[in-house]
């Protein structure tokens, strides 16, 4: 495995930017829901609810992920 510029094997890298994206988009998603809700559009909040689910659900399998490669040659220097 490649190692980036940040020390940390790529996938590690790539792992942790997903699940943060993921967390920061489904905080943001709360606020489209209210919005969507002050507006009346029941069905806008409802697929803005089913989005945030499932960055949700993404954000916890980057996790789980992690916690898989944690301490092995694949998680980079931080973790061993």
């Amino acid at each position: 495995m490649a190692t980036g510029e940040t020390g940390f094997e790529d996938v590690t890298f790539d792992l942790i930017s997903v699940q943060y994206h993921s967390l920061k988009a489904g905080h943001d998603y709360g606020q489209y829901v209210r919005d969507a809700e002050n507006a009346g559009l029941d069905d806008v909040a409802a697929f803005f609810r089913e989005v945030m689910e499932q960055d949700s659900a993404r954000a916890k399998r980057c996790h789980d992920l992690l916690r898989k490669i944690s301490g092995t040659e694949q998680g980079g220097p931080a973790t061993q």
